[in-house]
């Protein structure tokens, strides 16, 4: 009786150390897994990306409020939900002198249909595979060629709601290789087959789609991990902190894609600054060596902004200090309005002025930061006749 009772308790305990060790090996696994986040791909400084939705565990409501700004819907996967232009039928064509483009859907996508009129005239099939721009102006589109990335023939003009030729494309069939300059300012990262940044072969898988958090707060493995790991630490860790930079380095963090091309690669490639980062010594834009050129309004907010008398006459002022990256405040008068009327008031402004008495109620903007037509970015419609001016707000903050 002894033996048996024996032999049932060393059971017993045998049953409950076997129940242990596969709790306690399943749950150090999924807490492993947690610890570990997606990573979806690797900077060329080593650090990782991870998936962009992370970073809604701790930061829910800036997350929610980012994903509704131009800047993280400047690019996305090309489905009915994300391309703003018309699709049904005499709405979907665009007759240019050299080309007729159509689009059409079919089950797996949308695909722009190539025309040429001239030479050899066979009909080209292309798919839609990502937009670019997030509607307020307008979209392009582009397609995967294997690995190779192409910009599309056909755009979209949100002002005129209407199909135009894609900027400065000529008017005969044309598909434009897409390469890290034209990419920076539209995807958080892009993996190019060719580390300088050259070409248009991407590894597809690894490119991050969207100006997610990580294009200002730097790859964000490290501090997802630490966090996890200390959910009681109260100071971030491992991510950029934009309190302890310089002005320089804030208005560089801004500069890489709102200061024109800045296609002069100093080392590196287009991908390789980061926030926190010296711009200069990364790239710089070629007309920044000869200042006697005229700033365009398409692209160089920085510029025109740095020959602004609020700029020069300011010791701190940046982007930020107008903008804020986490929210879309585009068409908010009031918030602007606060934003100038937090250094200039409406007393000193009406002594300095004789006519036109301000009040509180004024769009400042509207005034002191016109749209401008660009010289440099014109759409044609159809036929190639009638050209669209690109109406810009210029950031040259005068008296006009």
């Amino acid at each position: 009786m002894k033996s048996k009772h024996t032999k049932y308790i060393l059971c017993s305990i045998v049953l409950v150390l076997l129940f242990y060790i596969l709790w306690y090996l399943k749950n150090t696994v999924t807490i492993s897994d947690y610890l570990e986040p997606e990573i979806v791909a690797t900077h060329y400084n080593g650090k990782n990306f991870v998936a962009q939705d992370t970073c809604i565990e701790c930061h829910e409501d800036i997350f929610k409020s980012h994903v509704k700004t131009a800047h993280y819907n400047t690019s996305a996967i090309a489905n009915e939900e994300h391309i703003k232009g018309k699709l049904a039928e005499g709405s979907n064509e665009l007759n240019l002198k050299g080309v007729r483009l159509k689009l059409i859907k079919e089950n797996d996508g949308i695909y722009q249909l190539t025309k040429p009129k001239f030479g050899d005239t066979a009909l080209v099939k292309s798919k839609l595979d990502i937009t670019i721009g997030s509607g307020v102006k307008g979209q392009s589109y582009l397609s995967w060629e294997d690995d190779k990335l192409y910009q599309l023939q056909l755009s979209y003009f949100e002002p005129a709601n209407t199909w135009v030729n894609s900027p400065n494309f000529p008017e005969y069939s044309f598909n434009r290789p897409v390469d890290d300059n034209c990419l920076k300012c539209h995807v958080t990262f892009a993996e190019n087959k060719n580390e300088s940044g050259n070409g248009n072969i991407y590894n597809r898988n690894k490119l991050l789609l969207g100006i997610d958090c990580q294009r200002c707060h730097g790859p964000l493995e490290e501090h997802v991990v630490y966090h996890r790991t200390n959910p009681n630490a109260k100071v971030g860790v491992h991510v950029d902190n934009y309190g302890k930079y310089t002005q320089q380095q804030r208005l560089d963090a801004c500069a890489v894609c709102h200061s024109g091309l800045q296609a002069q690669q100093v080392k590196g490639n287009p991908f390789s600054f980061i926030a926190g980062d010296t711009l200069s010594a990364y790239s710089k834009n070629y007309q920044n060596n000869n200042r006697n050129l005229k700033l365009d309004v398409h692209g160089n907010q920085m510029g025109l902004l740095s020959e602004s008398k609020c700029f020069v006459n300011s010791l701190k002022m940046d982007c930020i200090t107008c903008h804020s990256p986490h929210e879309n405040e585009r068409g908010e008068q009031d918030v602007f309005n606060a934003k100038c009327l937090s250094c200039h008031t409406i007393t000193a402004i009406n002594s300095s002025v004789e006519v036109n008495k301000h009040t509180e109620t004024l769009n400042c903007i509207s005034c002191h930061m016109p749209l401008v037509p660009s010289e440099v970015m014109k759409l044609k419609l159809d036929d190639g006749l009638n050209e669209i001016p690109v109406y810009i707000r210029t950031h040259l903050i005068g008296v006009y």
